[in-house]
């Protein structure tokens, strides 16, 4: 991935909800200027989620999310519905694809009533004007379209822009640095690293740290304590991965701050005093209890995967109990977190704000625990103190 490309999960999610035939896909296309979903008059033609990455003025990078009919039939009709409703934990901007000549049915109500309980933005969008004559708005944000003609189509583009929220002038490290700061970052090559290339956490770090007119000095944790001994003044900070945190907070001298990736995105996109409370309730669990392991990606599973190998490994040698493990990837998260006694999440490198958080308020609404990754590390390892300690929480 190029340092230029926008990633996913930093860009606007445009879910688009309606019933089948409502024109939803025609409608994407429509909005985006291309083919992208598939157009069909045959009823259910969209199945699962589809999402597709765009820029659209004047919205800029946008991920629009194509979802199944919410009246599909059947059991695996229900099934798909489900994961339409479940596409809102991540949707920034919510568009509600109406036919125009059926007027908003109760099914659609229902979505709007979701929507507006979770407090998205949205707009309904009266598809196939080019077949019926503009009815009277029923909504604040309501407006006739022909996704066929192209007709009223920029107004809703303008319209959409103007509900998309500010974006979060948040940073993932560069506040915590001044022009012409030294900043280590330590990435440890090993079988599962990609090759030839850094994984996203490694880009968006390095990308921040060039923005706030800082160095970033990349090495191994082989190289640690040469790569130290050579620069010319003290780093302000040195962040490593996480699987490298203790081998690399013994060659970081005290003085010398010390984090790792994983926890500056829980600090960038969730909740870093809830994630590090949720590490110290290792101590509270007992024989038998169950523990979630939840990653925000998918990706072939290596010998010593850190999520399904070590971390099971490291949390079982620190408790000296027998735990039972669970584990989700990618866009999965349960709905029942009842039976688990503590949640560990990835770093959500791959996840937007807006899921990241529905995830963090789940687990506190069932009041399970929740740490993630990099957080727990330190915290097995005797060193979360000093690893949150520029933090300030």
């Amino acid at each position: 991935m190029s340092l230029n490309n926008t990633p996913s999960s930093e860009r606007i999610h445009i879910g688009i909800f309606g019933k089948r035939n409502s024109g939803k896909s025609s409608l994407i296309n429509t909005i985006a200027g291309q083919s992208l979903a598939i157009v069909s008059e045959v009823a259910g033609t969209t199945t699962d989620p589809v999402y597709k990455t765009m820029e659209i003025l004047p919205l800029g990078p946008t991920v629009l999310i194509d979802t199944a009919g919410l009246d599909d039939e059947g059991t695996l009709g229900a099934m798909r519905a489900e994961k339409a409703y479940q596409v809102l934990n991540k949707t920034d901007i919510a568009i509600i694809c109406v036919d125009i000549n059926n007027g908003v049915s109760s099914l659609e109500k229902e979505i709007i009533k979701t929507v507006k309980a979770k407090e998205i933005p949205f707009v309904v969008v009266r598809n196939k004007l080019d077949t019926a004559i503009c009815v009277n708005p029923e909504f604040e944000n309501d407006i006739c379209v022909s996704a066929k003609t192209g007709e009223n189509i920029n107004a809703l583009r303008e319209l959409l822009g103007t509900l998309a929220k500010p974006q979060n002038e948040r940073r993932l490290i560069g506040d915590l640095l001044r022009p012409d700061d030294i900043v280590v970052l330590v990435v440890p090559i090993d079988s599962a690293a990609p090759k030839g290339r850094l994984i996203l956490p490694q880009q968006q770090t390095i990308r921040d740290v060039l923005e706030s007119g800082a160095a970033a000095f990349v090495t191994r944790e082989t190289e640690l304590t040469d790569t130290l001994a050579s620069l010319s003044k003290k780093p302000r900070l040195v962040v490593t991965d996480s699987q490298a945190f203790q081998k690399v907070s013994e060659a970081t001298p005290e003085d010398i701050p010390l984090t790792s990736f994983s926890i500056l995105f829980s600090r960038y996109k969730g909740d870093l005093k809830v994630m590090s409370d949720g590490a110290k309730s290792l101590n509270n669990l007992k024989e038998g209890d169950t523990v979630l392991i939840s990653e925000g990606c998918t990706h072939h599973r290596q010998c010593e995967d850190i999520g399904t190998v070590k971390l099971p490994k490291w949390i079982s040698g620190y408790t000296k109990k027998e735990l039972n493990f669970e584990f989700t990837s990618g866009g999965e998260f349960p709905g029942d977190l009842s039976r688990y006694s503590l949640i560990v999440h990835c770093g959500a490198c791959m996840l937007n704000e807006k899921e990241v958080a529905y995830r963090i308020e789940s687990a506190q609404r069932a009041g399970i625990p929740i740490t993630n990754y990099g957080i727990l590390i330190a915290y097995i390892h005797g060193i979360l103190e000093r690893a949150v300690k520029l933090f300030n929480i």
